[in-house]
Formats: C-alpha cells, sequence, structure tokens
C-alpha cells in the first residue's frame, strides 16, 4: 500500500483536521473524538493512510488527548524540534503525510519505554479490527490486542 498526501485527501478534511495536521493547530483538550475510544484496531494518518498507532499501545494519560506509547512503524512518524510557545518540545509529524499529528514527551509509562505520544484525535482516523484486512492493513492485525 502506498501512502501520499493528495489534493482529494486535503478537500475532505474539515476545518478542525486541516487546521490541525495542516496549519499544526492544537484540538482543545478532551474535546476529540478518539481520545476515550477503547475498541480494538489502529490509528491512522487521516491525509495519507499511513499507519501510526495500535490500540495496544493506547493508554489513558489523563491528558486530554489520546496517548500512545509508541507508533506502530518508526519510519511512519517523524520527530522535530519544536521551539514555538517558548518553550522545547518534540513535535511529531507523519512521515508521508507531513502532517502534525501532536508531540511526545518521556513522561509515559516506565514499564512501556517512556514516552508519551501525545496526538491529536483530528490527526487521526480509526479503523476497527474488524475493518483492517478490508482496508488494506491487515499486516497490522499482529499489533493489535483480541477483541475481549
Amino acid at each position: 500500500m502506498s501512502y501520499a498526501k493528495t489534493p482529494e485527501a486535503l478537500a475532505a478534511l474539515t476545518p478542525e483536521q486541516f487546521r490541525v495536521t495542516q496549519e499544526s493547530g492544537t484540538e482543545r483538550p478532551f474535546t476529540g473524538a478518539l481520545n476515550d475510544n477503547r475498541a480494538p484496531g489502529i490509528y491512522v494518518d487521516i491525509v495519507s493512510g499511513e499507519p501510526l498507532f495500535a490500540s495496544a499501545d493506547k493508554f489513558d494519560s489523563g491528558c486530554g488527548w489520546p496517548s500512545f506509547t509508541k507508533p506502530i512503524v518508526d519510519a511512519h512518524v517523524n520527530e522535530l524540534r519544536d521551539v514555538s510557545l517558548g518553550m522545547i518540545r518534540t513535535e511529531v509529524r507523519s512521515t508521508h503525510g507531513d502532517s502534525h499529528l501532536g508531540h511526545v514527551f518521556p513522561d509515559g509509562p516506565q514499564d512501556r519505554g517512556g514516552l508519551r505520544y501525545c496526538i491529536n484525535s483530528a490527526s487521526l482516523r480509526f479503523i476497527h479490527r474488524d475493518d483492517m484486512e478490508e482496508e488494506g492493513y491487515g499486516e497490522f492485525l499482529n499489533q493489535v490486542e483480541d477483541v475481549k
């Protein structure tokens, strides 16, 4: 499967999704549609479709945004120095879509690597485990927990 930012994908974005992914915006905490999602599946870039995070690596950090301990494929996530807002942070962007996703912080669960990828719901599309094969993401089923 190939992943790319296309004019059609950009045209399909809501104003909030465009603001977050293309203008490096941030949604308000606790407002994102995927913050409380507990279903098994994967999270892909809303623009390019590249797989980013698995539900097995999602945890409730209490910060108001979906939080993950690691990406599905390291090569699909770029980490960049961000000195905006008068602080030093590490911005997270998708590789193929160049979408702004959020930031990564070193305050995640220590027993799972210690990182917290704090990601905007507006930059993600969730694909339920039951739909992954049909949508072309079957190779990542081994990274999704069993349905309970």
